[in-house]
């Protein structure tokens, strides 16, 4: 009797682990609909402003379906993804989550059944064509790709126009040219042309993506350092600008905006999320304008456009809701085209959706930018934007160029600190 109830209880138990994926990983059919999703994503008033006014659209339709918005900095969403995912559970973990883009890959090689294949629930082929691939894996569209990160050179037409130059003169430029005429301005105006934190490589990325390139081949994995001529030209570029003392450092974000809302600096080449930043000084109001990005003079296939920053959205595949999540950014993110302009017109929120990109909200005169139509501008821009792998580790090869910039900008020849750079890749990332 003993033995036949031991095997009965080992029998329920066996049942009871593949009925669950193992270990709860998996939800069951049961468990794929649900009344209730959550959502995390970080910043207020952009990301989690542009789930509310997604939420509102999608409820007029689909009113029985609650939909909970969780703001978390963005390194605690990390945090507790990587937490959860490791875990080998489901618990505790979002229908739907923000991932920026650099980041992307390593989740997705890292975890891919952890999350939905959207590839039949949105049209790949609307979206700009360089966020596809950091949003897709093993021939799967994993992401909804969301908000631009296209770049522009933000400028103060008063300060140029000082030293002699107009709009027309940007239009078509090298960096090359863009530190002559910081040279230009700061000695007619006294002012610098650019306001740089030395820990932060945001300028390298976006001269590098410019051309085509970035810190590992194509393959995502292996690092790319020592031999690319796009990122050496890049450093010696940026060393080139300390060199012509046209920077103001500077040492974190609030110290970044000051530089330009207090008029210490002529401009800034960043990406459009920049733009409410520059907007809070209201006493520039018409003294801004937006040119093309300056291109890599050494570089042939450089453009004048290039990315920094931008998220997409994932819906987890193993929590339950996960075929309502799936259809919520289908419907909103993934396909219409008012959601975007809305979010345009309200939030100043530039997304990857091209269908949307000629909308009435794209064709506004800025009076901020003296009548400059720059969302137009902005979204033909994110259309040139060149397609990069950002693979799996964009930050910690970053960890390691930001030591050896120092060494560059100390003295160090380039080629020792990109091959010094390239081996210490090697021995912590492979």
């Amino acid at each position: 009797m003993k033995k036949m109830w031991v095997l009965m209880l080992v029998t329920v138990l066996l049942l009871s682990a593949c009925s669950s994926g193992g270990g709860g990983n998996t939800a069951s059919e049961g468990e794929k609909t649900s009344n209730e999703i959550t959502i995390w994503a970080w910043d207020k008033a952009f990301n989690v402003a542009a789930l509310e006014t997604a939420k509102e659209a999608y409820q007029k339709q689909n009113p029985d379906l609650k939909i909970n918005i969780i703001e978390y900095a963005q390194a605690d969403i990390i945090q507790k993804l990587n937490t959860g995912l490791n875990s080998g559970t489901s618990s505790g973990l979002p229908n739907i989550v923000l991932i920026e883009d650099y980041r992307a890959q390593s989740f997705l090689n890292a975890y891919p059944d952890a999350f939905k294949d959207m590839s039949s629930t949105i049209k790949a082929s609307d979206f700009a064509e360089y966020k596809l691939g950091p949003t897709a894996f093993d021939g799967k569209q994993f992401g909804v790709p969301f908000d631009s990160g296209v770049t522009g050179l933000y400028y103060r037409t008063d300060l140029l126009e000082q030293a002699g130059y107009k709009a027309a003169d940007l239009q078509d430029i090298t960096w090359d040219d863009y530190i002559k005429i910081g040279k230009e301005v700061k000695a007619k105006t006294g002012k610098d042309l650019i306001t740089l934190d030395p820990n932060d490589l945001g300028l390298i990325r976006m001269m590098i993506q410019s051309a085509g390139s970035w810190y590992s081949k194509e393959d995502g994995k292996t690092p790319d350092l020592a031999g690319n001529a796009a990122l050496k030209e890049a450093f010696v570029t940026y060393k080139a600008m300390m060199d012509a003392n046209v920077v103001k450092l500077n040492s974190d974000w609030s110290q970044f905006v000051a530089a330009f809302n207090n008029g210490d600096v002529a401009t800034i080449p960043t990406g459009n999320w920049i733009t409410p930043s520059v907007r809070q000084e209201a006493s520039q109001s018409g003294k801004w304008a937006v040119a093309p990005l300056p291109k890599m003079a050494g570089q042939s296939n450089s453009v004048h456009a290039s990315n920094l920053g931008g998220s997409s959205w994932y819906v987890m595949n193993n929590v339950a809701g996960a075929d309502q999540a799936a259809d919520f950014m289908g419907k909103t993110f993934g396909s219409d085209k008012q959601l975007y302009q809305d979010l345009l017109n309200n939030i100043g929120a530039i997304g990857t959706y091209k269908p949307a990109a000629e909308g009435e909200a794209f064709d506004k005169a800025d009076e901020f930018f003296g009548g400059q139509k720059v969302f137009a501008d902005f979204a033909k821009w994110t259309q040139e934007i060149p397609s990069v792998n950002y693979g799996i580790n964009t930050y910690a090869i970053e960890d390691i160029l930001v030591v050896e910039m120092q060494n560059f900008l100390n003295g160090k020849a380039i080629d020792d600190v990109l091959a010094d750079a390239q081996k210490q890749a090697e021995a912590q990332l492979n």
